[in-house]
């Protein structure tokens, strides 16, 4: 897409949230969306099962600490929206009431999108929504087994910062969510935005998405 294309269309921007879910996967990529938003129009909703403040704190590590975040929509009130990320955490796991609401969303959201980001072990939850079969994805080295586990029809890549599958973005462990961010910046808004962000937020990019020795150190 051109730049003065994009800069003129709004860009909605939904983010999905559920109890322990990982800060940096979803405030690594909004800060690359809050900049692009100084000069783009951007919308953004912060989705939920309920309005209630939802906590990063993992629910089956008793240690923990967290913060929380509040939602500006439900997934029942949830608006039209271009592009939605899912995080991953430890809360991305089993099969809580909260996770099986935001599988549900992406199952039925993903049709009217135009562009799905996945960080880390989100893309488990994109793929028990049936979302990723048939396409290539990555997620987090050090679960990969349990994640790669979830859906036998995805074509998992194991060496991969980031995969772009059409329009499905799917990103490694944590921090590699501005990687792919950045790079899904770049596809629409042109390298010179990317260049721009990341120059603001002073990160030093990898700019090749088979860059992972994080997949090395796991043995994959």
């Amino acid at each position: 897409m051109s730049e003065s294309k994009s800069k003129a269309a709004p860009l909605r921007v939904g983010v999905v949230l559920f109890p322990g879910f990982q800060a940096l996967d979803v405030f690594g990529p909004m800060d690359c969306i809050n900049v692009l938003s100084w000069s783009h129009n951007v919308t953004l909703a912060l989705l939920s099962s309920t309005l209630e403040p939802v906590t990063t704190k993992p629910p089956t590590v008793a240690s923990a600490i967290g913060q929380s975040v509040l939602p500006t929509h439900t997934f029942a009130t949830a608006p039209c929206l271009d592009l939605l990320l899912i995080p991953g955490g430890i809360g991305t796991r089993g099969s809580s009431p909260a996770i099986e609401e935001v599988i549900s969303y992406i199952r039925n959201v993903y049709p009217q999108l135009k562009y799905l980001i996945t960080v880390c072990t989100g893309s488990g939850l994109a793929a028990r929504a049936g979302v990723l079969d048939g396409k290539r994805a990555t997620t987090n080295k050090m679960a990969w087994a349990e994640i790669t586990g979830l859906a036998v029809k995805v074509d998992w890549v194991p060496h991969a910062r980031w995969v772009t599958d059409g329009n499905v973005w799917s990103s490694s462990g944590v921090s590699a969510g501005v990687d792919v961010t950045l790079a899904w910046i770049e596809e629409v808004y042109g390298s010179d935005m990317a260049r721009k962000i990341s120059n603001i937020i002073e990160y030093t990019r990898h700019e090749d998405p088979s860059h992972d020795p994080f997949a090395e150190l796991h043995g994959l």
